[in-house]
């Protein structure tokens, strides 16, 4: 046998022996974990149990406007509630990756089991990163300052000359407008004679 193979032989054999041990270690301590796992797993008390069918957001406070999302749980979750927003619309529960261990997530999404809830006040919102700020020169080009006009002032009219009409007849010469008639009536005569005479 060379060296080679007894290396081997020997590599294997303690590869063998480390497998065991840890195999039987393991057989010694999972009855203990397993245990422990679901002591851990498994809270007591006031339980909120997640009935929505997607996963659901935990939020840092009762507000999907104001708080950010922290985390998620799954559908058929049990997490432990620790109380109810003022208006009974958020659970507050015990989330390990919130401020102090603390999350928030929709009421309509779970079930509570095991007791009433208590009123818990919510946590101030979050400052914003950044503040909105308005530049100020920008912010004066958009006032507009009203120019001063006068007051209009009434004049009055200046007072209506109505005519005055009278029912005056004037009389007229139906004398003068006979003799004008005749005069034209004897010179169409003389003309017409005139021209029968010539014709002839």
């Amino acid at each position: 046998m060379n060296i080679y193979a007894m290396k081997r032989f020997w590599f294997k054999s303690l590869i063998g022996i480390l497998t065991v041990a840890v195999l039987g270690l393991a057989a010694l301590l999972s009855p203990n974990q397993a245990g422990a796992y679901q002591e851990a797993s498994t809270p007591t008390g006031i339980l909120a149990t997640v009935i929505y069918a997607e996963p659901i957001n935990v939020r840092s406070g009762p507000s999907t406007v104001f708080y950010p999302i922290i985390g998620q749980l799954q559908s058929g979750d049990v997490v432990a509630a620790l109380g109810v927003s003022p208006g009974r619309e958020w659970v507050q529960i015990s989330f390990a990756g919130g401020v102090n261990g603390v999350g928030w997530i929709y009421a309509s999404f779970v079930t509570i089991s095991g007791g009433e809830l208590q009123i818990a006040e919510p946590p101030p919102t979050p400052t914003p990163l950044i503040s909105a700020t308005i530049d100020p020169t920008l912010a004066a080009a958009f006032i507009v300052q009203p120019t001063q006009t006068r007051m209009p002032t009434f004049t009055p009219p200046p007072p209506l000359d109505v005519p005055q009409y009278t029912d005056a007849v004037t009389s007229r010469s139906s004398g003068a407008t006979g003799i004008f008639i005749v005069i034209l009536v004897v010179i169409g005569a003389l003309g017409l004679i005139v021209s029968f005479v010539l014709r002839r």
